[in-house]
């Protein structure tokens, strides 16, 4: 694979032996390649702009900006990056924070290598990773008493759009959609874009847990990757 065509990673962790370890497992995926590390957040927003990664795997708590200051930036700018968060303090009842403040994905340091690459292929594909325990908490905490964060209901969705969101909740890539629903991948982003819009979420996370919370898919029905 050439260089160009590798998925960009960025790393910011201020463990300093963790960020060398995972930067050498990372690029010997050829899948992907390193352009960044940082071992605070403060540094990281400094450096994203020169060396913009298409993910970054960030922890939560550093010495220098946390990452949640790092979530704060990032969901108010349009770079598109993806954000795993990957934290010691990981737990599964902080699962709908961090969707909220724009996390991609949410795991624990505990996780495999060879899972973590699966993941960051996962939401450079899909936008997005859950497991099976992550939707069991939010089966739990998506209930009806919680505040409405979109404007429209879901009768507010065309039907066309309705049959997009279903096949976000399966995973399916852009291409697949349109394969699937037999129109053009411009005409599923276009979807994609207008279902944003009118729910008021930021990603395509916040689409799943839209619908869930509007009935348009169970949650038992979400396509999870194989562990």
């Amino acid at each position: 694979m050439k260089e160009s065509e590798k998925i960009k990673i960025g790393i910011a962790d201020d463990d300093l032996l963790f960020v060398q370890l995972l930067r050498d497992y990372i690029d010997s995926d050829e899948r992907y390649r390193t352009v960044l590390t940082c071992t605070s957040g403060a540094a990281f927003l400094e450096e994203m702009n020169r060396h913009t990664p298409d993910i970054l795997i960030l922890d939560l708590r550093m010495a220098n900006g946390s990452g949640l200051e790092v979530l704060s930036v990032l969901s108010n700018s349009s770079t598109g990056m993806k954000i795993i968060v990957l934290s010691s303090f990981y737990r599964r009842s902080f699962m709908g924070q961090m969707l909220k403040m724009g996390a991609h994905a949410f795991l624990s340091k505990e996780i495999e290598m060879s899972e973590l690459s699966d993941v960051i292929n996962a939401v450079h594909v899909n936008g997005h990773y859950f497991s099976d325990d992550q939707v069991e908490v939010m089966r739990h905490q998506l209930s009806n008493k919680l505040p409405e964060f979109h404007a429209y209901s879901k009768d507010d969705l065309t039907e066309r759009e309705i049959d997009v969101l279903k096949l976000v909740c399966q995973q399916m890539s852009t291409k697949e959609i349109a394969d699937t629903l037999f129109i053009s991948p411009k005409t599923v982003e276009t979807h994609k874009t207008n279902l944003m819009i009118k729910t008021c979420v930021k990603n395509m996370a916040g689409l799943v847990i839209y619908a869930v919370q509007n009935r348009i898919i169970d949650a038992d029905r979400i396509v999870l990757l194989d562990k």
